[in-house]
């Protein structure tokens, strides 16, 4: 981002930034003119709240995942479980300080989010990849681990498993329903050589940013799932990125363990922004401005789609979008990618910029990370760009590869 913003010439295709079209300015300000219409409801939006966060947007945020899993998941999805935090980032964050200690373990996708990543290293806490396939995580890997971690004498270390389950960043890449039951089947097996509950985190952010095919259903449809797992949403990426909201559904402790936690941080989120989402998915205008979003990226999807088919060798594989925010590239073996490769620094003199997917791995002692991947955004970015800067990768890929 600071490269981004100090080289206007550059073409970036690596911030996950949401597009600046789509940004619901009219909408935010008819919504904005009605809270603040009248003392009645202007008053308490600009005063404090509460540090669950306000009642009427837990209950509603309650009922839209409620509606999102066709009306499955029960009891994990009563408004008492309900906390709105600042951006699901808040989220992620107050759980680790929750439920780990330095040196414990969380096991995540290989690759994964990388800023979550940062949250581990920033607590102390360890992470061990489970291999990724392009329906979620790889089961068979997945015991496998689990059965290096016991053998090790290290399971009582371990606390949770994290799933970028939806439009996957960096892969794109969704887990199915049944991979899903699957895990949470296979984390139970092993709670009681662990000594305590594991946990399934469920990272949703990009779920309402679906642009092709249908909706998966979350794990708190599955059964037994109340007690095991954490769902984390945003209405920042659907709605406004600066309103900068989200959301978690937690099981007992830790729900109130976590709520103590952002007392600490906060006191609560910004009350006016969750007056101005409770309105907005009171109204209707919630789902009106997902609709738009999600067809503004479906469209920007298929124009880096056209171009990297135009472009890129038909050596390099990329995955397929079908929501979210990028398209993960994987090129051949020889050619790295990483942020000190000859490839990368050559994409940088041409003004192109991508996410190194390296980035993406864990610290995993168990393997070697990949070198020769690539995360690409059509989020921030306008068709023009798009097109340009695939082309100018496509070039350097290109003469790399002798094509």
């Amino acid at each position: 981002m600071k490269t981004a913003l100090a080289r206007p010439g550059l073409i970036s295709l690596a911030a996950g930034f949401t597009d600046n079209a789509t940004l619901p300015v009219a909408m935010v300000r008819k919504l904005m003119n009605e809270v603040l219409g009248s003392a009645r409801t202007g008053q308490p939006a600009l005063q404090y709240g509460t540090t669950a966060g306000e009642i009427n947007l837990r209950q509603l945020t309650a009922e839209h995942l409620q509606a999102l899993d066709g009306g499955r998941g029960g009891r994990a999805e009563a408004t008492e479980r309900v906390v709105i935090t600042g951006g699901s980032q808040q989220l992620l964050y107050m759980t680790m300080e929750a439920l780990c200690d330095e040196g414990d373990i969380v096991l995540v996708e290989d690759p994964t989010y990388f800023v979550f990543l940062g949250i581990l290293q920033s607590r102390g806490i360890q992470a061990r990849g489970v291999k990724l396939e392009r329906d979620g995580l790889d089961l068979a890997h997945l015991e496998t681990v689990l059965e290096r971690l016991k053998a090790a004498g290290e399971l009582p270390r371990v606390k949770a498993l994290y799933l970028v389950s939806y439009f996957q960043n960096p892969t794109g890449a969704t887990t199915s329903l049944a991979k899903k039951a699957a895990a949470l089947k296979l984390l139970r097996a092993y709670e009681r050589a662990a000594g305590h509950p594991l946990y399934l985190l469920e990272d949703a952010a990009y779920r309402e940013l679906r642009f092709a095919g249908a909706d998966v259903p979350s794990a708190l449809t599955v059964r037994g799932a109340a007690d095991r797992v954490i769902y984390t949403g945003t209405y920042s990426k659907p709605f406004a990125t600066g309103a900068r909201l989200g959301f978690g559904l937690l099981p007992e402790p830790l729900f109130s363990t976590v709520i103590n936690i952002k007392g600490n941080h906060d006191f609560g989120s910004a009350n006016l922004l969750q007056q101005l989402l409770a309105r907005a998915l009171a109204t209707g205008l919630y789902d009106q401005q997902v609709a738009k979003v999600q067809r503004n990226y479906g469209r920007k999807a298929e124009v880096m789609r056209r171009a990297m088919a135009e472009h890129f060798p038909a050596e390099v594989e990329v995955w397929p979008a079908r929501g979210g925010l990028y398209f993960w590239v994987r090129l051949p073996k020889h050619i790295a990618a990483g942020v000190k490769s000859k490839f990368f620094q050559t994409a940088l003199k041409n003004e192109v910029l991508y996410v190194p997917g390296e980035l993406c791995y864990a610290n995993d002692p168990s393997r070697r990370k990949p070198a020769h991947e690539m995360r690409l955004s059509f989020g921030v970015a306008n068709d023009a760009n798009l097109r340009e800067g695939i082309a100018r990768l496509g070039a350097v890929l290109r003469k790399m590869t002798n094509v």
